[in-house]
């Protein structure tokens, strides 16, 4: 067998298009377009390249566009002081301050600085709670888009076992929440997980978020599971000094086993921008009172 190749990035096209297609209605009701702003500190090719293609997204969606650059020289201070402008700013409804951040500044105390209902990114401790309990806040951009992904294939998931590789705030926690809210039995695995492989054999869902170059291998996997890979990682490629992108999943090896899988690139990668379009209207919404339809985005 070989596994259905998921396709995130015509899945972010269309949740784009959605978004697209409801701006103009606030734009009526609301009297100004959605607003995110983005806060970019130094000179990182890699996160100047992600600002680029938000602030293209954004556009293309209708949305007013607002960056805020910042020199690596930037002290605490003068970063908590712009964020606390754009938190009492009414045309920005969503507030993301681009990380990593140079070393010298403390992004956790910059992340707490956010209002946490234009936080967007859902870093927020109080976004982080309200998802832990199962109230409305945001949630962060990529492992709502995996769930959208993974509800897309396998419509109600309800009693599915699952397993998310991977701790983190920004990814694993938050997607064990949600595939909890979702009815699945969760484990979140990890570094230290004892027997990780059989612990992974078990899963109808596989979520691969760890970081390290196609550490899930083919074996893992329970034949016909969905397997979504968040790993983007950076090897040596077929010829000298070039490179290539893998994921956190052995891909050729897993998609002779599962039932679907999403590739690295074009899975998960484009499905965060659209998430992030899609929480800046959510945000825009509630802020200024305009009602928008649960099943709207």
């Amino acid at each position: 067998m070989s596994a259905d190749i998921i396709d995130g990035k015509a899945y972010a096209a269309g949740l784009r298009g959605k978004v697209a297609a409801i701006v103009p209605g606030f734009r009526a009701a609301a009297g100004r377009a959605p607003g995110l702003a983005v806060v970019l500190v130094g000179e990182d090719p890699a996160s100047q390249v992600y600002v680029r293609s938000k602030h293209k997204a954004t556009v293309e969606a209708g949305m007013e566009s607002f960056e805020h650059r910042l020199p690596d020289t930037a002290t605490q201070d003068e970063l908590l002081a712009l964020v606390r402008r754009l938190n009492a700013d009414d045309t920005v409804d969503g507030i993301l301050v681009q990380l990593p951040l140079p070393g010298h500044l403390d992004e956790n105390e910059v992340i707490s600085t956010i209002d946490p209902d234009k936080d967007v990114d859902g870093f927020h401790v109080v976004n982080a709670g309200r998802l832990a309990v199962g109230q409305h806040g945001y949630v962060p951009c990529t492992p709502l888009g995996c769930l959208m992904l993974l509800k897309d294939r396998l419509g109600d998931l309800s009693g599915l076992n699952a397993v998310v590789i991977g701790r983190s705030n920004i990814v694993g926690k938050p997607m064990a929440q949600l595939l909890l809210a979702e009815s699945c039995t969760v484990t979140i695995a990890h570094s230290r997980t004892k027997d990780l492989a059989d612990v992974v054999r078990r899963a109808d869902i596989v979520v691969a978020a760890v970081g390290r170059p196609e550490m899930v291998k083919g074996d893992w996997i329970k034949p016909g599971a969905t397997v979504i890979d968040v790993g983007i990682n950076r090897v040596p490629g077929a010829e000298p000094g070039k490179t290539k992108l893998v994921g956190d999943v052995a891909y050729a090896e897993a998609a002779g086993v599962a039932g679907a899988i999403t590739p690295v690139p074009g899975g998960v990668g484009p499905m965060t921008i659209a998430v992030l379009l899609r929480n800046t209207l959510v945000a825009a919404h509630r802020r200024a009172g305009v009602p928008l339809a649960k099943d709207a985005i």
